[in-house]
């Protein structure tokens, strides 16, 4: 590996924190990270996953040339013009025999700011395709709906981390900062000492549960409930903002309507919440000076995801919390660039800035900055799980370029998707490391790391940082930047993918979102350099950021936020005689995402080996279960397998396991892939599940799932 010695000040690869770090390159190309005490976000923090986070760099596995699948099935080594030109042959022959809509892009919510603005503008301007979309569509897309249509803008945090320091109540539904986001906690830890109070609720006893100071152990799948109990009671106790809502918001008598029928007792009965427990926490909310409610993807994946977070929506916006300091609604961000790669173009119903695909306005207005007609560019196209779902099949995409994303781990009903990836007439991954879905590939081609290439990321607040280069690329490697580039050259769209280097993409990405929802034209590479970021709405050079937003009002026809009446329905799948208990999904401290970063490095494959499913002592013994025993786990889509752990800590009803494996132990395999009817959201937080014992001789790992944890 060639690396020049140095230090460089970066951030890290994995969650949408974005923690500063700093990498310090030996002469052997040995690669130390240090946490950086300046950045505001992280203050010196790192987790686990952070400190180990250089071990993926100089990794034995690391894929240091491009594979192509032979006649007989195999891969092996190729040169890239061999492997770019099989890409390109196998668009072109697609769209020649099905149209242009054959060939989709998959892409991912780790892809930096520029890479998401040009991968939109590759599927659009190079392939003509509608069919682009990516792996955030599974993670932040129903609290990015419901912002949308009752905020008028969708920013995960509207507001500094900070703030949450000072709020004096804190609801939290559905999300586990203390496993998901460690060196977030810290401010969690400040509010308590400042006098405040966390009210979690989630239907496991989490780390950050047992951290609250109320716990409300509601059932999966009805969030929405739960709120608008919450809700009923601040208004029949009186301690709704009645002043804010009158001047700044639009809707709340069909609101009122509306939870007018959830009154405890009910919401007792229907969430498993004790009624004390319900009117404690509302009186917390409802009393305190300055109150944040806070949705995590345990309230979103759902098929009922939008319903849920306009509910909290509405809670927020009854307490007069939205644009006030220290107070709010957010949405905690999960990806690395989850928010930034939302914005720019990779979703199948948008362009840069967060517009609208649809809107003639949005068209002309980035057809004028990419130097292409408005008519050429193409419509809405398929959802994440919907376009994967069509994989293979007549009028479905028939050849698949995935980038920054592991569908064959990450996806709902993987028994589906695995078929369907099998079908495709031609599948390209690019990837640094052979993932599951790699595997499957026909052109493999490998990528440069993080800390191997320079761009952006917006952070969870919406603060657009710098991720600067620390090292360089093993030899034959490319980063995606030039592959995207190359390939629309061969594809004879040459002259609009011609950059000078990656600040001159960011550039064009600021031109294409001016005057969008999501405005980055004021933010430059030495505008973000000369602070810690600039968050946006950021218009231009002047301007100083938006930290937080709502101050004076809301992005919307008339300056007010809008209220929508939540009628809670029922999950699309509830346990019955066959499948008797729920199963919901997550994740834990040492591992991310799909795995296949951190299933390889030493460290924290030590800390969890494999999956472990989670059972209350009771639902154990009624099925005959001990601790540590091998436990095969199935829904109506599949079975999967799993080592079990025996907890107080999860309702007797349900049964929990994390996501990060793939092969006989993917808990996706289970998952169901009913969609919001808003957000296309996959119903990943609640299905019906029956639990049985393996025999003695336990859970067998398949090849799939052999991932090497040799570190360097």
């Amino acid at each position: 590996m060639s690396i020049e010695t140095g230090a460089a000040a970066t951030h890290c690869p994995y969650c949408a924190f974005q923690c500063g770090m700093t990498l310090s390159v030996g002469v052997g190309g040995d690669v130390a990270i240090s946490a950086d005490p300046e950045f505001p976000v992280n203050r010196g923090a790192l987790c686990v996953k952070g400190w180990t986070a250089a071990a993926a760099l100089n990794h034995p596995e690391r894929l240091t040339e491009p594979l192509v699948r032979d006649a007989d099935g195999t891969l092996r080594p190729a040169s890239w013009d061999e492997a770019l030109d099989r890409v390109v042959q196998a668009v072109q022959r697609t769209q020649q025999q099905h149209g242009n809509d054959a060939v989709a892009i998959f892409g991912g919510g780790s892809l930096t700011n520029e890479k998401s603005f040009l991968l939109g503008k590759f599927a659009r301007v190079a392939l003509r395709t509608a069919n682009i979309d990516y792996n955030g569509r599974f993670c932040m897309s129903s609290a990015a709906a419901a912002s949308i249509r009752s905020l008028g803008i969708d920013r995960g945090l509207p507001f500094p981390v900070e703030d949450i320091a000072g709020a004096q109540a804190i609801l939290l539904m559905g999300d586990n900062p203390a496993e998901t986001m460690p060196p977030m906690m810290q401010y969690f830890d400040q509010q308590r000492a400042n006098g405040g109070r966390l009210i979690v609720a989630d239907p496991r006893l989490t780390p950050t549960a047992q951290w609250a100071d109320l716990h409300l152990r509601l059932m999966p799948g009805i969030d929405s409930v739960l709120a608008n109990g919450l809700l009923h009671i601040l208004i029949r106790d009186g301690m709704i903002d009645a002043a804010y809502l009158a001047e700044r918001t639009e809707g709340f008598d069909r609101v009122r309507a509306a939870v007018a029928t959830y009154w405890p007792e009910r919401v007792e009965r229907i969430t498993g919440v004790a009624e004390a427990e319900l009117i404690r926490a509302a009186h917390l909310l409802g009393t305190a000076a300055t109150a944040m409610i806070l949705t995590g993807r345990g309230a979103e994946q759902q098929s009922q995801g939008v319903s849920n977070v306009s509910a909290c929506i509405n809670l927020a916006l009854a307490l007069g919390l939205p644009g006030r300091p220290n107070s709010g609604y957010g949405c905690i961000t999960g990806q690395g660039n989850g928010q930034g790669g939302r914005e720019h173009g990779q979703k199948a119903d948008q362009l840069p800035g967060y517009r609208r695909i649809d809107d003639p306005a949005a068209r002309r207005h980035v057809a004028e900055v990419w130097g292409v007609d408005e008519s050429s560019l193409p419509g809405p196209g398929r959802s994440a799980y919907e376009l994967l779902d069509s994989l293979g099949q007549e009028g479905g995409v028939r050849a698949l370029l995935v980038m920054g994303s592991n569908v064959a781990v990450s996806a709902p009903h993987l028994g589906n998707i695995s078929g369907r990836l099998a079908s495709l007439d031609f599948l390209a991954v690019s990837d640094f490391f052979l993932s599951e879905t790699a595997a499957l590939a026909d052109v493999v081609l490998p990528s440069a790391q993080w800390a191997e290439e320079e761009g952006t990321m917006t952070n969870l607040e919406g603060r657009v940082i710098h991720r600067r280069k620390a090292c360089d690329s093993p030899s034959g490697v490319m980063d995606d930047v030039a592959v995207i580039c190359e390939l629309a050259r061969r594809l004879g769209s040459g002259p609009r993918f011609e950059y000078g280097s990656v600040e001159e993409i960011f550039t064009g990405l600021g031109r294409a979102s001016a005057g969008g929802p999501a405005n980055y034209s004021g933010i430059t590479y030495a505008k973000i350099d000369a602070g810690d970021g600039v968050f946006w709405p950021c218009p231009d050079q002047a301007h100083p950021g938006t930290p937080r937003m709502f101050t004076d009002g809301f992005p919307t026809a008339s300056g007010r936020a809008r209220m929508f009446p939540v009628h809670h329905q029922e999950p699309a799948e509830t346990p019955d005689d066959d499948f008797p208990l729920f199963l919901t999904t997550g994740r834990n401290l040492s591992q991310y995402q799909s795995g296949n970063q951190t299933r390889r490095i030493a460290e924290l494959a030590e800390i969890s080996p494999e999956p472990v499913a989670e059972i209350h002592p009771s639902t154990a013994g009624r099925y005959g279960l001990r601790d540590g025993q091998g436990v095969r786990l199935s829904t109506r889509r599949g079975r999967a397998e799993f080592r079990l752990k025996v907890t107080r800590g999860i309702r007797e009803d349900t049964v929990f396991v994390p996501f990060h494996w793939g092969g006989r132990q993917a808990a996706n395999r289970l998952t169901n892939p009913a969609l919001d009817p808003i957000s296309r959201m996959p119903e990943f937080k609640v299905c019906a599940v029956r639990v049985e014992s393996l025999p003695t001789a336990g859970i067998e790992r398949d090849d799939a799932e052999s991932i090497s944890t040799t570190t360097t």
